[in-house]
């Protein structure tokens, strides 16, 4: 099971580095992605305590290590909001998920069909690295 897990995170983390869905702060680079959380299996979801349904999505922030050789990944605080277009602003709480050697920080939020978030997060890795993080991305519900 938990490999499973595990290739769905490097996943989502190795497709979005393709698209650029990262941002370099200071010593870290912070990856973001967030999917709609029926891209889990339900396996997945029960051994992480996730809603997996069609109206929730899971948002997935990783902290790599730039100054040491592979990028491993580090501990950070992680916080942050989501706002949909007419200014409605949520809360993220984020868990910590650590799987041998990578560490995930997992919010789960509720969504609407064609619903655009835009994402405010701090990220604070320390002497390392702390700033903001700020991306929007449209949603799709699925039945």
């Amino acid at each position: 099971m938990k490999q499973w897990l595990v290739l769905l995170l490097v996943t989502t983390l190795t497709l979005p580095a393709w698209a650029g869905q990262f941002k370099t702060i200071k010593d870290v680079e912070v990856h973001y992605s967030a999917f709609n959380s029926t891209f889990l299996t339900a396996q997945v979801a029960r051994s992480y305590q996730l809603k997996r349904n069609g109206y929730s999505a899971i948002l997935n922030i990783s902290v790599l290590d730039n100054s040491q050789v592979g990028k491993p990944a580090t501990t950070a605080t992680v916080s942050g909001s989501s706002k949909n277009l007419i200014g409605q602003t949520r809360q993220l709480s984020f868990k910590e998920v650590k799987e041998g050697d990578a560490i995930y920080y997992l919010a789960e939020f509720p969504i609407s069909d064609e619903e655009r978030l835009t994402f405010d997060i701090d990220v604070n890795a320390g002497i390392k690295g702390t700033g903001r993080l700020k991306f929007s991305q449209k949603f799709y519900v699925e039945e």
